[in-house]
């Protein structure tokens, strides 16, 4: 008898239920979430027959937390249900749309029930794996936070401050978030204490932030800008804003240092697992981004039957509505969004880099689609050819990949 188990997570407790072949409830129960909750847990699925070679397959609103990690341990399949799909099955059930914690838990049992089959286990990464996808995450909203506070910054100079985004911003790699920006303006939070600056100041201020050639010529060109003619508020205010702005300043250090500790130990990590030397073959691909790819397809080498539900997950391949006369064809919008972020900056990358990708964008452009969509299509390709490099472990060939396109341009 096959024995199916449903979990509904909490903060501080969980529900589970667990049920036959014919759906009959064969236990119930709220457990804390701690160890000797756990430990409840698996006694009660040892008690209906969990064994390590047979293990009570699991299903879980969540892919994250302890409980997960401890449900993961061995060969049990668990099953991340979303939500939504969650609540979809609640209404087959009752149709009063009433809602409890344990009435969830049953629903989950059940969904593995009678739809186990139209359902993914969670992909069996390793553990090398597992923790470069908590690395390259963590690492992406360090600098998309970095980015969130240096807008902040932005935006509170250009109400008193001009001059720094025009030292620091118009035209300038880096911006606000560059170290020569941010010593510089932690040396002169206000416009009025920017006028004063001396040369030798501003010169040991960009050492600071690492610049190593062209100082005098940096120097003098930040000292102008700060003192040229600009309009001010009134001394109490701008002191005022000043302080805000240093404020502020103190969050982008933080969230800069941060995001680059993170970069150096994903790009360690990467580098010690084995498809590292596969992914970073491609063009457009380096270890930042690699990691961040390998973060959102794993190693699990049966997580994707083919290449298409690889490219599906991804974003990158079209969906289809057709529906009588009517048919079309568009980008999909349930999708991994980390893994098409990482592939618009693959893609972005290739182009630069890669003679045959630089061919297969401009003919799709030749064609009418817009650049996203032609970077899309070029993220599609790309994936395929990932998929099977990754499936053989051989390293990305440009002949090969892109042969008809490389002939047709030479």
């Amino acid at each position: 008898m096959r024995v199916f188990c449903g979990i509904d997570w909490a903060e501080k407790h969980h529900d589970l239920a667990l049920v036959d072949e014919a759906g009959k409830l064969l236990a119930k129960a709220r457990i804390p979430d701690d160890a000797a909750g756990y430990r409840k847990l698996l006694d009660l699925l040892a008690e209906h027959g969990d064994t390590p070679s047979e293990p009570i397959p699991v299903a879980i609103e969540t892919t994250r937390g302890l409980l997960v990690a401890i449900l993961r341990t061995g060969a049990r399949q668990l099953f991340a249900i979303n939500p939504l799909a969650v609540a979809r099955y609640r209404d087959r059930h009752s149709v009063s749309r009433k809602k409890s914690d344990p009435g969830d838990a049953l629903v989950l049992a059940n969904i593995l029930r009678t739809d186990m089959h139209m359902h993914r286990p969670l992909p069996a990464d390793s553990e090398l794996a597992r923790a470069i996808a908590v690395l390259a995450r963590a690492q992406q909203d360090a600098v998309w936070n970095r980015q969130q506070v240096a807008n902040q910054l932005r935006s509170l100079l250009r109400e008193y401050y001009p001059a720094a985004l025009d030292a620091f911003v118009t035209g300038r790699k880096g911006g606000l978030s560059h170290p020569e920006a941010r010593a510089v303006l932690a040396l002169a939070p206000t416009p009025t204490m920017a006028a004063k600056l001396t040369k030798p100041q501003i010169r040991a201020a960009i050492k600071r932030g690492g610049r190593q050639r062209y100082t005098e010529a940096e120097t003098k060109r930040i000292q102008e800008i700060f003192r040229a003619e600009y309009v001010h508020h009134p001394p109490l205010v701008e002191e005022a804003m000043g302080k805000q702005m240093h404020a502020l300043l103190r969050q982008l250090d933080a969230a800069a240092e941060s995001a680059d500790d993170l970069a150096e130990a994903v790009e360690a990590s990467f580098q010690q697992h084995p498809d590292a030397e596969v992914i970073i073959s491609f063009p457009g691909l380096g270890a930042l981004l690699g990691a961040r790819v390998l973060a959102e397809i794993g190693d699990d080498r049966s997580r994707f039957t083919d290449a298409r539900a690889l490219k599906a997950y991804a974003g990158s391949a079209p969906i289809t509505r057709a529906s009588g006369k009517k048919r079309y064809v568009g980008r999909r919008f349930v999708k991994n969004d980390r893994l098409t972020h990482a592939g618009y900056l693959w893609t972005f990358a290739a182009i630069t880099v890669s003679p045959g990708a630089n061919a297969h964008y401009r003919r799709r452009r030749e064609r009418g689609d817009w650049h996203a969509a032609a970077q899309r299509n070029l993220f599609n390709r790309m994936l395929g050819m990932l998929y099977h490099c990754l499936q053989h472990q051989t390293l990305f060939n440009e002949q090969r990949a892109f042969t008809p396109l490389l002939t047709a341009t030479a």
